[in-house]
């Protein structure tokens, strides 16, 4: 009985460390679905750098088996994905200058591992933005059916088993950004009964995507304090898109009739220092 009770503290506690490694050192870079933690949840290469790593934790409860894949994305203007064959006009999968090892992991509940993305043909390549997506697919080590013998053959039985799948995206830049960004078509609506929102338009121009966090403040009529009353973190504008639509709710707390809302949409620099992209202010007065 003490054994067993030994080996749940084990596990309490190693459960409460990878719950706050997430939480304290991977905040806003992570990304996780189906048991599957991943960080960070973008690889971007700029200037020398020829290799990243991806970290990988089973979060799950059971051994899981990952397969990585390239996959190619377009992103529609409502920010929603289709899985294409052949890029759209500006568009350069970036999956033939890039390699990734291994293309396969095995991992128990808790376990992590490291897999390596590299850059190879750097110098030959013509300056601009190459991008694809990093796909993890999950497949547990289940039985096949019919396998586990001893049973009734007169009868069917079916067993559904889902199987994850992650994408992150795999951007490769070369050259000087010649990219802006601009705010445009702010309004305000309701999403339901209760929850304002803002309609945005982001309009991207030049050579590069654009990722980065959305905060909205809300300034009263009266002069008070400005609140913050929306945020997005990690919101895109890839390549060759030249505008993307979004809707963001915000706090219910009040009815956006009078005062003024302050958009902000920024980025991180490879320092961490945060970089106004755009910004715009909307008088809320009618």
């Amino acid at each position: 009985m003490k054994s067993f009770a030994l080996y749940i503290k084990k596990r309490i506690i190693l459960a409460l460390t990878i719950l706050l490694f997430a939480l304290f050192f991977v905040p806003f870079d992570a990304m996780a679905q189906g048991g599957l933690l991943l960080t960070p949840r973008r690889v971007v290469f700029e200037g020398k750098q020829k290799t990243k790593q991806i970290t990988l934790v089973n979060s799950g409860q059971d051994t899981s088996t990952y397969y990585i894949s390239f996959v190619q994305y377009r992103m529609n203007e409502d920010g929603s994905f289709d899985r294409i064959t052949e890029p759209d006009s500006g568009q350069v999968f970036a999956d033939k200058y890039l390699r990734l090892y291994p293309r396969r992991v095995t991992l128990a509940p808790d376990e992590a591992q490291v897999v390596k993305v590299q850059l190879r043909g750097y110098n030959k390549l013509p300056d601009g933005e190459y991008r694809s997506h990093l796909y993890f697919k999950l497949q547990n080590n289940v039985n096949a059916l019919g396998e586990e013998g001893n049973k009734d053959t007169t009868t069917i039985s079916i067993k559904l088993i889902p199987i994850y799948g992650i994408s992150i995206p795999a951007i490769i830049r070369k050259g000087k950004s010649t990219t802006k960004v601009n705010l445009s078509d702010i309004t305000t609506t309701m999403l339901n009964d209760t929850t304002p929102a803002l309609n945005i338009t982001f309009n991207r121009s030049g050579n590069f995507s654009v990722y980065g966090d959305v905060k909205v403040d809300y300034f009263p009529s009266d002069g008070g304090e400005p609140v913050e009353v929306g945020i997005v973190r990690g919101l895109a504008v890839y390549t060759p898109n030249k505008l993307r639509r979004f809707t963001l709710p915000l706090d219910n707390k009040f009815d956006y009739k009078k005062g003024k809302l302050k958009v902000v949409f920024t980025s991180k620099s490879d320092l961490k220092k945060s970089v106004v992209l755009a910004e715009k202010e909307v008088d809320l007065n009618r």
